[in-house]
């Protein structure tokens, strides 16, 4: 059989599995179902499914790409996660848990009123809305590029099936569908990174002692840099924005926090998350040490690098170079990494617009109305990013998304860190200006003094919006302390 038959056949049964699946899940497909699970959800089952949602489609391509150029220091990052999910799981869930929240910018309504919850729930979905098609963009197109240009369908049909069959399996029961598919979809993601892994390390003729000594003794090995403070890879610098990334985009973000917040008590929820926590390491260590033999690969066949690190993978995977094998089980992987994220993503983005900007949990209508639309909005926004056919400018997306999270930061840490009420009319006027003003100091530092910020930005993002929000807020009265104490 070629071996785009193959794949197709591959994708269709992986496909079919997840119908599947949901067809056991959806028995119940009422809206506490489709956006709280009915808080029935194991903590296991949650912890390990998160592993596949936190893992992108662009992880699965950039992460063993960027090894060349940074080497392993992405893991001085991850090891910020670790902390970063613990605060999460003891600062963040209990006040989640004790407000019995569906969505969490319910929060900033019940302490700062309507209009800062619909602020946060706005700049979250538009984020998230960005950064999601973006990801499944990338899918998308290896999916185009590997199996169904040769079949010459188009790539508005691709992408068009593509969310047809996310938007059928997660239609019904939502989030409590995807606690079970994010799952399965993780534990073949993981399969498909070790064979990859096995399958590089046959084509160089390793067995696992040598090919971990092979990594070992690279100089792409590489984890801390400590001597350079204004390097962008500097220890101090990774570390810390590394716990800031999780507390904003797995904390403050209703796609990642919906999941946790299915599980049956505060207590499991916390256990969920600091076990995820530790597994998201050596699931980075992976890629990483696939990246570096990757590389050795290249070195041994005489094969020219990709100049852009993203193009490695998919190019010797797609040129045949690690044999059939490989490219199925890249597709597959990707496919899977994409569809975990994307899912949750357009369940997310359907609970936040009907609890938070259409404040109507309870109606089932408008949710079986507003999920497909979303799905279309998924549709046109990834044919935009076609159109515009550049990977800079998708760069520069990217970036744009990570603003739209220091904002978001700023709001909660206001609210959990002082007894002050901030004018309503200047909470949304703080969070457009506190990114512009993020934005013009990078320009200014990088044209005037050469420096450029790096995942830092977030932090400064944070905390500008958090002071903006100080100098226009007067401090709780005693009935309006009474009235907040809850939260």
């Amino acid at each position: 059989m070629p071996t785009e038959s193959l794949l197709i056949c591959v994708a269709a049964g992986y496909f079919a599995l997840l119908l599947l699946l949901s067809r056991f899940t959806s028995r119940c497909s009422d809206n506490d179902a489709f956006f709280r699970g009915n808080r029935r959800s194991p903590w296991w089952a949650v912890s390990f499914g998160m592993i596949g949602a936190s893992i992108s489609g662009v992880t699965f391509v950039s992460v063993p790409g960027m090894v060349g150029n940074v080497q392993m220091t992405y893991l001085q990052t991850c090891m910020g996660f670790v902390l970063g999910y613990a605060t999460v799981a003891f600062v963040l869930l209990p006040v989640y848990y004790r407000l019995n929240l569906t969505s969490i910018y319910t929060y900033l309504d019940r302490r700062f009123g309507l209009l800062s919850r619909r602020t946060g729930a706005s700049f979250f979905f538009l984020s998230k809305l960005i950064g999601a098609s973006i990801r499944l963009y990338l899918v998308c197109m290896i999916l185009q590029r590997f199996v169904l240009d040769s079949y010459g369908i188009s790539f508005s049909l691709t992408t068009f099936t593509v969310l047809i069959l996310i938007w059928l399996y997660t239609r019904n029961s939502g989030i409590k569908t995807i606690v079970w598919s994010d799952c399965l979809q993780t534990m073949v993601l993981l399969v498909a990174l070790v064979l990859i892994i096995r399958q590089v390390c046959g084509q160089m003729e390793l067995n696992l002692h040598s090919a971990i000594s092979a990594v070992a003794e690279s100089s792409m090995s590489r984890i801390f840099v400590f001597d350079d403070v204004s390097s962008r890879q500097y220890f101090w610098k990774q570390f810390l924005s590394g716990i800031f990334i999780v507390i904003v985009m797995t904390g403050l973000d209703q796609d990642m926090m919906q999941k946790n917040l299915t599980c049956r008590t505060l207590r499991q929820s916390q256990l969920n998350m600091t076990v995820n926590g530790l597994f998201y390491l050596p699931v980075n260590l992976l890629f990483l040490s696939l990246g570096v033999l990757l590389h050795l690969f290249c070195a041994q066949q005489r094969i020219a690098v990709p100049a852009a690190g993203d193009e490695l993978l998919p190019s010797l995977c797609s040129g045949g170079m690690l044999g059939s094998a490989a490219s199925v089980l890249f597709i597959v992987g990707i496919v899977a990494a994409a569809f975990s994220s994307a899912d949750s993503a357009l369940t997310s983005l359907t609970t936040c617009f009907c609890v938070d900007l259409a404040r109507r949990p309870d109606d089932e209508r408008l949710r079986r109305i507003v999920h497909p639309c979303i799905a279309v909005c998924f549709f046109v926004f990834i044919l935009l990013v076609k159109a515009v056919g550049s990977s800079s400018v998708i760069d520069a997306v990217y970036v744009v998304c990570s603003y739209t999270y220091g904002p978001l930061l700023g709001l909660f840490s206001f609210g959990l860190l002082t007894r002050r009420m901030p004018r309503q009319q200047w909470v949304p006027v703080v969070c457009v200006a506190a990114p512009l003003v993020c934005l013009t100091l990078d320009s200014v530092a990088r044209h005037q003094w050469g420096y450029r910020f790096g995942y830092e930005m977030l932090m400064f993002n944070g905390l500008l919006t958090f002071l903006l929000l100080l100098a226009s807020s007067a401090k709780l009265g005693t009935d309006d302390t009474r009235s907040n104490r809850h939260v």
